[in-house]
């Protein structure tokens, strides 16, 4: 699994390094642009886990049905005029509790973007991750393209977590 990006700033780690692809070769009469602002990506303090249980059951480590987490990340960004489109990425793992089957399940993931107080973005995706075996964690990486407007500013931060809150606020 290879992914690579803007990681400044990134305590999580990187998924992936330039040094792991080859170099690109620039356009003949291409401008050169400067980058300038890609916000990092944060885990919200218990949003980075995500456990089901079985019906009625709640709190109950025998009745997990599966667990998911959420660890690494990387985003990179696009500016044009007008907007700024961060494509943020995380990586994941899927375990199965002691009631879990093999199955496809849908992860509750939130892509939001503030700028200080102020939210700019937020979508709720149901992610299908698919578990073939339940003695082995299923890896999974998510990835999201967010536009936003291009002035935003160095206070914006991109979180990923898990929600299982309303769908969509753009």
């Amino acid at each position: 699994m290879l992914l690579s990006g803007c990681n400044a700033g990134n305590p999580g780690g990187v998924l992936g390094s330039a040094a792991d692809k080859p170099a690109a070769t620039p356009a003949v009469n291409a401008a050169a642009a400067v980058q300038g602002f890609c916000p990092p990506i944060t885990l919200r303090d218990g949003t980075a886990y995500h456990r089901v249980y079985a019906k009625g059951a709640k709190d109950d480590p025998a009745k997990v049905v599966y667990q998911a987490s959420l660890a690494d990340t990387t985003r990179s960004c696009t500016r044009s005029e007008t907007t700024l489109t961060i494509t943020a990425m995380v990586q994941g793992r899927l375990v199965a509790g002691p009631e879990g089957k093999p199955g496809q399940f849908n992860l509750p993931i939130r892509v939001a973007v503030t700028e200080g107080e102020k939210v700019v973005f937020s979508e709720l995706t149901q992610f299908p991750v698919t578990m073939t075996d339940v003695a082995q964690a299923t890896q999974f990486v998510f990835t999201k393209d967010v536009t936003v407007p291009a002035e935003i500013g160095g206070l914006t931060k991109v979180h990923i977590g898990f929600d299982e809150g309303p769908t969509k606020k753009k």
